[in-house]
């Protein structure tokens, strides 16, 4: 993923933010007894989540769809494999012992 530039500086209303997602996500309850540790870290990966660029779905969805039409040619799911060039094909016996 893309990085955007830029410095970024967080307070404790993000470390609150922070620690209500985790509550709600249902992780290992946090409670006012937090560590520095622990709120160093937290903070640092707030950080990177913070400096990342993010782009609209409805963009990264077009994106997608362009990728897969100009590599459809390429995918043998979509374009299958000639029965010549298939070494996975069924041999044909002609003839069978009853």
């Amino acid at each position: 993923m893309q990085k955007c530039t830029g410095s970024v500086s967080l307070d404790f209303r993000s470390v609150n933010v922070a620690v209500f997602v985790a509550r709600m996500k249902g992780d290992t309850p946090v409670n006012s007894t937090m560590s520095v540790g622990q709120a160093r870290k937290l903070v640092e990966q707030l950080k990177i989540e913070a400096s990342f660029c993010r782009i609209k779905v409805s963009k990264a969805a077009a994106d997608l769809m362009a990728y897969c039409d100009a590599h459809a040619c390429d995918d043998p799911l979509i374009t299958p494999v000639p029965t010549s060039e298939n070494p996975f094909r069924e041999k044909k016996f002609f003839c069978a012992l009853l």
